[in-house]
């Protein structure tokens, strides 16, 4: 054999190799859905029999955390430092996001129940993948109350909910709307009361459009039909719940409705944790500073809790 040949048949198999072991440990997978293809990363940790699905918050925020207005790369980290503890995970963009744009609905089209279906195709996904044992869901924000109607599936072995609100949806927007003007509030509560009931509104204000178009009503009337303290009393195994005490955008009081109505869930305030799971106080512009800053690392306690929590339970 010719040493020019040897050296390109060592190179190549050299190639091989090294993409191989990548794609082990770490592998870009896809799943079909009724509008297209959902892209995901796949983080295999070595020797795992645990492997996590991680599924994100509201709005166009993708598999990392981050959505075109800020870049923090909290789930990302979360992913990663799990990893390092011995726990595999898959995380997801959402179907309209990401990678996974193409799969985007029309607004009007749009339901949360594809939300709650996209994630069941992910956890179908790991269910065949071989050598996990222990299947478990990690929703955080709005990916909270997928997580949990997912989890009641008895493939999932145990759930984390972070951040995760314990009230629906129109009742966290309602009180928000107290903070405003009443010539906000008032339209806009009437408006979410027929939501409610399911009823479409054709005569929105051009000033509450933003939230309130026609064309994002039937996901909201969706949406608020979901009660995140029935979906969770439903789930019978291994339950945690982690929440910031510096979160301004979901409440301690939330996580503790949540544990209110499942008692068997592990409840774990972390001081100084904000919603984007950094460090950070209770002022606001200080706050939302670390929602853009992807350097900031994740608060350790949310690694340290969830591995303990999934050794315990594995």
């Amino acid at each position: 054999m010719s040493g020019i040949i040897k050296l390109i048949l060592t190179t190549v198999i050299t190639l091989f190799s090294l993409n191989t072991h990548s794609l082990e440990s770490e592998m870009i997978v896809n799943v079909n859905v009724d509008s297209g293809v959902l892209e995901g990363t796949f983080l295999k940790a070595e020797n795992s029999n645990t492997v996590a699905l991680i599924i994100s918050g509201s709005g166009p925020t993708d598999r990392n955390g981050n959505n075109p207005s800020m870049i923090n790369n909290s789930l990302k980290m979360v992913a990663e430092e799990l990893k390092q503890a011995g726990i595999s995970s898959l995380r997801y963009d959402k179907r309209g996001v990401g990678a996974s744009a193409n799969a985007g609905l029309v607004e009007e089209n749009l339901r949360f129940e594809h939300y709650i279906n996209d994630a069941k195709k992910w956890l179908t996904f790991l269910n065949s993948q071989n050598g996990f044992e222990h299947i478990t869901v990690i929703g955080h924000s709005e990916g909270a109350l997928i997580g949990m109607i997912v989890a009641q599936s008895s493939i999932v072995d145990s759930f984390v909910s972070i951040a995760g609100a314990g009230q629906s949806a129109d009742k966290i927007i309602q009180k928000q709307l107290t903070s405003q003007p009443a010539s906000v509030s008032e339209p806009s509560i009437a408006i979410l009361e027929k939501l409610v009931h399911g009823k479409i509104v054709d005569n929105v204000p051009p000033s509450l459009g933003v939230l309130f178009r026609p064309s994002v009503q039937p996901y909201l009337i969706s949406w608020f039909r979901y009660d995140p303290l029935k979906e969770f009393k439903k789930l019978k195994k291994p339950l945690l719940i982690l929440q910031g005490d510096t979160d301004i955008q979901v409440s301690v009081e939330q996580a503790k409705l949540l544990h209110g109505v499942n008692r068997q869930a592990d409840l774990k305030i972390i001081e100084g944790m904000n919603h984007v799971l950094k460090e950070a106080p209770l002022d606001k512009s200080r706050n939302i500073q670390t929602y853009n800053d992807p350097k900031k690392p994740v608060m350790p306690e949310v690694f340290s809790e969830i591995s303990q929590f999934l050794k315990e339970n594995a």
